[in-house]
């Protein structure tokens, strides 16, 4: 499990590099048939990722991947679940909230996650063996193996004075304010801070909020590498009406409302 982590790590930096360079640059953005929107960062980075990966010898199912029909896909025990740009949207604002997602599945549970954030070089990762952990990557010129030597334990020693619920900075609902103002009765005064892309279930990891509210759609591809750092790191990752965990490889991708929580 060490050398897998190892090569989804790479795998997610290497793309983050081709995310880069359409970001520093003017680039067009194409409408996908869900009319979600789409730029050749993800699909550059999807074959970076999809290059890499390959050498493991595990199946890859990846948002701009061919959809591999469920009877097929269903056999798998172990297979990685990516989203190469996660949070396009931010990518096309240029605010930095956007993020690579890699996560390894077995038996519909993530068991190992990455995720990169390119602007500001950071990475979280999690395996069930190591437990959750962030680093840098910008200028320190050391080997994936030294950086995970060196990483930061998650959750962080500090925690937030007041309670601190995260939400989506492009994604509100209505069931998302209601949960909020819920909190507010048994808290009092809440603090709400916003982010984009999987940064939000980082963030729950890290310890800088107690809950994230995810009362909206979402693909299982969003989700699962930030649901093993949260994991991991001490938390739990629900579905919203059940309490049960989320799981993966469904036969529809589309995840229930959950929630993100620190117990």
């Amino acid at each position: 499990m060490h050398n897998f982590i190892n090569v989804a790590i790479e795998a997610a930096i290497e793309a983050g590099k081709k995310i880069l360079e359409v970001y520093q640059r003017d680039f067009t953005v194409e409408t996908k048939t869900d009319n979600s929107p789409l730029t050749e960062a993800d699909q550059q980075a999807h074959h970076t990722i999809k290059d890499i990966l390959q050498q493991t010898g595990f199946p890859i199912l990846s948002e701009e991947g061919k959809q591999m029909p469920y009877q097929e896909r269903k056999q798998w025990d172990k297979f990685w679940l990516v989203d190469p740009l996660d949070g396009t949207k931010e990518f096309i604002k240029k605010n930095g909230e956007f993020t690579v997602n890699i996560a390894l599945i077995k038996n519909g549970t993530p068991v190992m996650g990455v995720v990169y954030v390119p602007v500001t070089g950071v990475v979280y990762a999690a395996a069930e063996e190591t437990g959750s952990f962030s680093f840098n990557t910008n200028n320190n010129g050391k080997a994936i193996s030294e950086m995970i030597n060196d990483g930061i334990r998650l959750p962080l020693a500090t925690k937030p004075e007041k309670y601190t619920i995260v939400a989506s900075r492009s994604h509100s609902s209505p069931e998302t304010e209601t949960f909020i103002e819920e909190r507010k009765k048994v808290y009092g005064d809440v603090n709400l801070i916003s982010a984009g892309s999987s940064l939000k279930l980082c963030l729950v990891a890290e310890g800088r909020a107690q809950v994230y509210p995810r009362l909206a759609p979402t693909m299982e591809w969003d989700t699962a590498a930030g649901h093993a750092v949260a994991k991991f790191a001490g938390c739990k990752v629900y579905n919203y009406q059940s309490n049960d965990e989320l799981k993966y490889n469904k036969e529809n991708l589309l995840n229930p409302w959950f929630v993100v929580e620190r117990r």
